[in-house]
């Protein structure tokens, strides 16, 4: 009789994964492989960890002897059956362990699946081992959301899991409350928290559901510090994508992919990605099996297909399903651009490799107190036939150094990473863009420099003083909606080469098209804080480069011709 059940179900359900046998994306195919490549891995005695599956093992009985909370599996009495693909997924992870002191491998795991896959009952089993059964003295498991209501869809299964399960209460001991439960033993407890835990807190299991949904990554980084005083914490993420590409979430599942690919190190680090694969078309049979592994099991293919159906007949349709059935970053909920294309882009060029090449630049200068872009765009040449952008942008250092934004944190990060320029005071001081335009004149054949006059005026003065064409292009239906459309086509093809800037990559997602009834198509945004400003510049500065191009280059006749909007 096989002493690990569970563990050969999970294994076998690898096997048939990489052996072509089960239909799942790329990121699962190499997850699978990860796992058996690191067991040959341990071999190696100068390999620092190995498979125990003793410890797997446990926690996919200990969630099987669970109830079900929901539906006609709850109603009938039933416990959770965990499928070979959540036995891989969620359990394991706990039986990679140091070599040296056989202390979890894994502090981060992270399950990518689309909506009704069992994504709470599995959290909810974790939370309650890492409660209870986890030999952790003092245990702090928490259910952390940004809202209450988020906070207690996890913790609220797992509440009824030990309430429905009398021997489980009276062999840990638990004590189970109005908003939380604790083992009276050792003083161990498990709640929901909004927020931040309170100071003193030492999680050693936070659960972190739906993480799409926050603005920044400040809950987690609060749980992660947190857990320096404990010997193996787990910090376990549960989530679909989302809307805010450039978000905490959706840099995590970038780090996850490149941890898969190879890119990136990260060996204590645990991830499961199902969505459907780049070439997959969305309307098809083949992107729901993959980004739905409990396929005809807890979601059924019919009602999965239905809203497909829908979906087709209404972009808004098409962006909720294609978000929480099929795992796609979209964007914003009405996003212009197809996103899966937009970080397929060609390799950009450094700015060294472009010295002296043409260059347009487009600027974009919202308001002195919020953000501001410069965007440079490099056309095609004779053997190049992309387009390369950079850019720079502007914000005042007191709006992040006193959080008066709700994008503090992401602005906090990108300056860190120098991706932002803070300039000291409670407005963007000018002085600095002008700096940078005189250095790019003096770098680059600069032909033209778009801006809107409504904040530049006076700046734009200044640098045509220094030999700068400047260009007045007030943002307009007339002047935006046909550069817009050239840019997504050069999307769509591939053109555009943008080296996955978190910045404009973010306010990529954040576009939304208005459309009038001449089919005319404008720029605009669902929310104040998302932020837009960098794409603008871009299609200013895209509409300069078409339409100098269109010109055969004399700039001279093209201006004496040119009618400001």
């Amino acid at each position: 009789m096989n002493k690990y059940p569970n563990v050969e179900r999970a294994e076998q359900y690898a096997r048939d994964v990489i052996n072509g046998k089960i239909i799942t994306n790329k990121w699962i195919k190499l997850a699978c492989q990860r796992h058996f490549d690191d067991k040959k891995k341990s071999k190696n005695k100068d390999y620092p960890y190995k498979f125990d599956p003793t410890k797997a093992e446990r926690v996919a009985k200990f969630i099987q002897l669970l109830p079900h909370t929901k539906g006609e599996w709850a109603r009938r009495g039933e416990k959770i059956f965990l499928e070979p693909w959540q036995v891989f997924a969620c359990c394991v992870p706990f039986g990679w362990v140091k070599k040296s002191d056989s202390l979890r491998r894994f502090r981060t795991i992270f399950i990518f699946v689309c909506r009704k896959n069992g994504k709470s009952a599995i959290a909810a089993g974790i939370a309650n081992y890492m409660f209870c059964a986890d030999d952790e003295f003092g245990a702090e498991v928490y259910s952390g959301a940004t809202t209450e209501k988020q906070a207690w869809e996890v913790f609220r299964p797992a509440k009824q899991m030990v309430e429905r399960t009398p021997q489980l209460k009276e062999y840990f001991g638990v004590e189970v409350n109005a908003s939380n439960m604790n083992r009276v033993a050792d003083g161990s407890r498990f709640e929901p928290v909004i927020g931040k835990p309170g100071d003193g807190s030492s999680p050693s299991c936070a659960v972190i559901d739906e993480y799409h949904e926050h603005k920044d990554d400040a809950l987690y980084d609060t749980m992660e510090t947190g857990m320096g005083a404990r010997n193996q914490p787990i910090m376990l993420v549960i989530t679909t994508a989302g809307a805010t590409i450039g978000g905490a979430c959706h840099l995590l599942y970038q780090d996850a992919q490149k941890m898969l690919d190879g890119v990136l190190t990260i060996p204590d680090m645990w991830a499961i990605l199902y969505g459907k694969d780049t070439d997959d078309a969305w309307d098809s049979d083949i992107a729901l099996i993959k980004a739905n592994p409990n396929y005809n099991i807890s979601v059924s293919g019919e009602f999965l297909q239905a809203r497909q159906r829908d979906a087709k007949t209404s972009a808004r349709k098409q962006s909720v399903f294609r978000t929480k059935h099929l795992n796609e970053w979209v964007g914003a909920k009405n996003a212009w651009l197809n996103m899966a294309k937009w970080q397929n882009a060609p390799a950009r060029k450094s700015l060294a490799e472009l010295e002296n090449h043409p260059c347009f630049i487009g600027l974009d200068l919202a308001t002195k107190i919020d953000l501001n872009a410069l965007i440079l765009l490099f056309p095609p040449t004779a053997d190049d036939p992309n387009y390369h952008v950079h850019g720079r942008y502007y914000l005042p250092d007191v709006r992040v150094l006193e959080s008066m934004d709700g994008n503090a944190d992401r602005y906090r990060a990108w300056d860190t990473m120098g991706l932002l320029t803070l300039t000291m005071g409670e407005v963007v001081d000018f002085e600095a863009i002008k700096d940078d335009l005189r250095e790019f004149m003096g770098r680059f054949d600069v032909r033209q420099i778009a801006y809107d006059p409504w904040q530049a005026t006076q700046l734009a003065q200044e640098i045509e003083k220094e030999g700068a064409t400047m260009v007045e292009l007030r943002h307009t239906v007339q002047n935006m909606s046909e550069p817009m459309k050239e840019l997504e086509a050069l999307i769509l093809q591939g053109k555009i080469a943008h080296g996955d800037c978190p910045v404009l990559t973010w306010q990529a997602s954040n576009v939304v098209a208005v459309v009038d009834k001449k089919d005319n198509i404008y720029p605009d945004k669902e929310r104040a804080e998302n932020k837009i400003d960098g794409i603008v510049a871009l299609i200013m500065a895209l509409g300069r480069a078409k339409l100098h191009a269109q010109s055969g280059g004399n700039i001279d006749e093209y201006l004496d011709n040119m009618v400001i909007a």
